[in-house]
């Protein structure tokens, strides 16, 4: 199939491909943010956040409003305090199915590989 048929071609990866999600991920700051928030596995204040990753408050607040927009993390307000806790199931759920969805279009030659995964272990 040449690109050209495959862009023509709907398949469920195209709807899962979401530039949201892929721009909140992508940026080394907000990446170790996440993993923060996930190794800590409980809903953590800004200021916590910002004590884990020595990053300024400020900053930290406006990467972790995007993660939210993102729908990767969710945050609760309890006065002046916003929290952030990790949307676990949405999370593992949406790159599941992407990687589902990958391994879809997987051609024929690499159906084994992609079946197998890294180093035939699955």
């Amino acid at each position: 199939m040449s690109p050209r048929q495959a862009a023509a071609c709907c398949r469920p990866v195209d709807d899962l491909l979401n530039p949201d999600l892929f721009k909140a991920l992508c940026d080394p700051t907000r990446a170790r943010l996440l993993g923060c928030l996930v190794k800590c596995g409980r809903p953590c204040s800004v200021t916590e956040v910002a004590e884990c990753c020595s990053v300024d408050f400020s900053v930290v607040s406006r990467h972790l409003a995007l993660l939210e927009g993102a729908g990767i993390l969710a945050a609760t307000k309890q006065g002046r305090v916003v929290s952030y806790s990790v949307q676990y199931a949405h999370l593992c759920r949406t790159l599941r199915k992407l990687a589902d969805a990958i391994e879809e279009c997987c051609p024929a030659s690499e159906a084994k590989a992609c079946k197998e995964g890294c180093c035939g272990k699955r």
